[in-house]
């Protein structure tokens, strides 16, 4: 139970990601409290319970495809279109530049060590399946990281660090349900197909379309776990599973039985964080003012500043 609380613990969270800079504090909170109840735990429910119709249908998700990051990341879009673009934020949809890029990489090696836990540790137990888990996520993390890296050379001439660890934590979305399932194979698959989807993502779709996604939550989470969540039905591996099989061994079904829970975490998620921002907006306000805004949440918020004028 301390396990699975974690995980709804550490899912609402991703969406924090995409509001950063425009949102009070108080909203957020209550925000958060509810999305945990109403959206997160049924969708655990129905994918990870027994007598959930998700796993009766055979979804396979090990470590949270459908419900973590599916569900936050979509969650994450509707949030940041109805509370609208940061102030200043570009009208072409380019990305603000990254404020400490050291701190980048340390916040990804540390995504990276944890998530060891988060999917080896959904094995519940020191065995097969935990192993396999733990050697495909490390595969499928450094596949997509350098994947995204060669992505950047080839296109913009320049890799970059910030891109690099953009396609490490892709990577780790992506493989996330495929874990307890997939085999080294799959890994590479898996890792190849979410760097190069996630980087049309970020990289040419959010500037199109200028939503304000401060972190990429939707980009890298959202459609990380979709892909994740298709190929799984792809490359599972009977092997590793010891019965369900993907696509690529012979069973379509599996695939398709993917496609219909991401479909529905998609819109579940979708209608539900839309219908909770409405109400939590109506009855608290979700935005600050752009007057708080300008002097920025450190201050409005909290009345405190991360960098003192002596740094």
């Amino acid at each position: 139970s301390l396990f699975q609380c974690m995980f709804a613990v550490i899912t609402p969270a991703l969406i924090i990601g995409t509001f950063a800079e425009r949102v009070k504090f108080s909203g957020f909170l209550v925000f958060s409290i509810l999305w945990s109840i109403i959206v997160y735990s049924p969708m655990a429910f129905f994918v990870w319970n027994g007598e959930g119709w998700l796993f009766k249908l055979g979804a396979l998700d090990f470590a949270g495809g459908t419900v973590v990051h599916i569900n936050a990341g979509v969650s994450a879009l509707i949030f940041c279109l109805l509370v609208g673009r940061r102030k200043g934020y570009r009208t072409t949809g380019h990305p603000i530049t990254p404020h400490n890029i050291p701190f980048v990489v340390i916040g990804t090696s540390l995504l990276w060590l944890g998530w060891f836990g988060f999917n080896a540790g959904s094995g519940l137990a020191s065995n097969g399946i935990a192993a396999n888990a733990f050697l495909v996520t490390h595969l499928a993390t450094a596949v997509a990281a350098v994947t995204w890296m060669a992505l950047e050379w080839i296109i913009n001439k320049k890799p970059t660090v910030v891109g690099f660890c953009t396609g490490a934590v892709a990577g780790l979305v992506a493989i996330t349900p495929a874990a307890g399932s997939a085999d080294v194979l799959g890994a590479f698959g898996i890792g190849i197909a979410v760097a190069v989807i996630c980087f049309i993502m970020v990289a040419y779709v959010k500037s199109k379309l200028t939503y304000d996604d401060s972190l990429d939550a939707f980009g890298v989470h959202g459609i990380g776990g979709i892909v994740g969540s298709i190929l799984t039905g792809v490359f599972a591996s009977p092997i590793v599973t010891g019965g369900p099989k993907g696509a690529l061994y012979g069973d379509w079904h599996q695939l398709g039985v993917q496609l219909i829970a991401t479909g529905f975490a998609i819109a579940f998620s979708a209608v539900l964080t839309f219908i909770l921002f409405k109400i939590v907006d109506a009855i608290i306000g979700i935005r600050v003012t752009k007057e708080e805004e300008s002097i920025g949440l450190d201050i409005s918020q909290h009345g405190e500043l991360a960098y003192s004028e002596d740094e």
